[in-house]
């Protein structure tokens, strides 16, 4: 992946240049403050432009979490994901991180490849959602005008492209689109190429994920899988049911972020889609097929896009 910034707050100077020496030697930028105030004040100066902060829980002045709530209440530094250095791995003290808004965690001592993964994955989801919702909410809306369709895909590059185009139905394009591609994706991963949970754990860490994607579309007994999305545009809702032609998975420990996995470089998907983009979120039956709702208000319903 491209190289990322990343700011640090991390009162311990050994653990700090620890950290340090494993992101840079990936390429990584690192501004690194010795407590959550020093690191605050610096976001306050202007220098705003990071990809992932970085932070320990337990700091003075002002601690991670004290941080967290500080970032999660500014409109311009909200999204930014968070990554929280714990010591506490019970899941009471996590779930008040998670509560927050910190949704991605390494534990002390850490292993400097699983800092990397987790980074890693922070900032490439940041990218990923930023540059949707930049072409999200610059598309023309053409796609308002349609009140019903089923679409078929089979790549996650398709399911990338749909969920641009799907997002137009919204009255929110940006915030539909990351919940959107989080199930499209899912379908084509885990539904039609039958990757669990720990393989694409596995392989995100040994980085041979796209590979095995890659490898899997080719093959003869997944090349012909299709995902199909059915579209309904109602008086007061918008209606995605998302198929694919997997063997469904244990879909309700997805629901919610599970202190259990929050370590772990990936999983956070179904929970972040149903947090922040839909009104509703209902899996049927085995689980390769979800149903996702969005509420329109009167005033959606009635208007249609001019131009």
């Amino acid at each position: 992946m491209s190289h990322g910034r990343v700011l640090l707050a991390e009162d311990d100077e050994v653990i700090a240049m620890l950290i340090e020496d494993a992101l840079t030697s990936v390429g990584h930028e690192v501004v690194t403050h010795r407590d959550g105030q020093a690191a605050w004040d610096h976001l306050q100066s202007g220098d705003t432009a990071f990809d992932v902060i970085l932070t320990d829980r337990n700091m003075p002045r002002l601690d991670g979490l004290a941080l967290l709530r500080k970032l999660k209440a500014s409109p311009e530094l909200r999204e930014i994901p968070v990554v929280m250095e714990t010591g506490e791995t019970h899941s009471a003290s996590i779930q008040e991180g998670i509560d927050q808004g910190a949704h991605y965690y390494i534990t002390k001592p850490f292993k400097p490849d699983v800092l990397v993964a987790i980074v890693n994955a922070a900032i490439e989801q940041y990218r990923e959602y930023r540059q949707l919702k930049e072409n999200a909410l610059s598309a023309a809306r053409p796609f308002a005008y349609l009140d019903h369709g089923t679409f078929r895909f089979a790549s996650v590059e398709e399911g990338r492209m749909l969920a641009n185009f799907f997002a137009q139905a919204a009255p929110e394009p940006g915030k539909l689109v990351i919940g959107m591609q989080e199930l499209l994706i899912n379908a084509v991963e885990h539904g039609n190429l039958g990757l669990s949970y720990q393989d694409k754990t596995d392989l995100l860490m040994e980085g041979g994920w796209q590979e095995e994607l890659e490898r899997r579309l080719d093959l003869p007994e997944y090349r012909d899988r299709l995902v199909e999305v059915l579209f309904e545009r109602l008086p007061q809702t918008i209606r995605f049911t998302i198929r694919d032609q997997g063997q469904g998975f244990d879909w309700n420990k997805y629901l919610d972020f599970d202190p259990a996995r929050i370590f772990d470089p990936h999983g956070r998907g179904i929970a972040m889609a149903r947090k922040l983009s839909f009104s509703s979120l209902d899996y049927l039956g085995n689980g390769n097929t979800v149903v996702a709702s969005v509420e329109l208000t009167n005033h959606d319903s009635e208007a249609r896009p001019q131009g």
